[in-house]
């Protein structure tokens, strides 16, 4: 189902939002090979291609894999993360909402350590908790929490919400070294009402206002380093 619902049901909103978190991280990118765990529609590789001179993307699904475009510095690998052993190092390891859907996010953290480069980064970001428009679901009484799971989260398989706190406490047990910290656009309604209703300018200056309310923004990153 989370496969077929990328390909099927995505809204636009959902891949500009994958844009703002790219020009969010962008400038933490580091050195000429990248490793990028979870493929999404490929928005994001697509963007990637031009950032590093090898690319391996890895994903779950053959399905998602085979959308992406090839290109002569990017290798897809289809395998569950749990599964991947690479042979090489990576400068920067790019884990954009995956922690939410495994069984294991911490253990999965100490595993992209090992594959990382002595210089390198771990980037990784997850939707959070603390967004404006979970708070106020939780005013409403449409979530009992600002953690509980809702119907979209059951749909794209995820397991936790997480929030800054406890985002970081797992990063911190894993040993990795915290370099940044951040936020990816202020959200104060719903994906599908504001793919309904907002114009680009408007998108675009909650963007911006985000960089401002990191603690409140729809997604949450980490830059980290061993």
């Amino acid at each position: 189902m989370e496969g077929k619902w990328y390909l099927d049901e995505q809204l636009d909103f959902d891949r500009r939002l994958m844009r703002y978190r790219y020009q969010s991280i962008k400038d933490w990118f580091k050195g000429d090979n990248a490793l990028e765990l979870g493929t999404s529609d490929g928005t994001m590789t697509n963007l990637l291609v031009n950032d590093f001179k090898s690319l391996v993307t890895v994903d779950g699904s053959q399905e998602l894999i085979d959308v992406i475009p090839q290109r002569p510095n990017l290798r897809k690998i289809c395998s569950y993360f749990e599964n991947f052993e690479p042979n090489e190092k990576f400068d920067t390891i790019l884990m954009e909402h995956i922690l939410e859907h495994v069984d294991d996010p911490v253990g999965l953290l100490k595993r992209a350590k090992k594959w990382l480069s002595p210089e390198g980064v771990i980037i990784a970001g997850v939707p959070n908790g603390d967004s404006i428009h979970r708070l106020a679901a939780v005013e409403m009484g449409l979530l009992k929490t600002k953690t509980q799971l809702n119907d979209r989260d059951h749909i794209l398989g995820h397991q936790r919400v997480y929030t800054m706190e406890s985002f970081l406490n797992d990063i911190k047990s894993t040993g990795l070294d915290i370099k940044h910290k951040g936020g990816v656009f202020l959200k104060p309604l719903s994906n599908g009402q504001i793919d309904k209703d907002w114009s680009n300018e408007m998108m675009d200056a909650f963007y911006n206002l985000g960089k401002q309310f990191p603690d409140h923004c729809a997604e949450i990153f980490v830059v980290c380093e061993l």
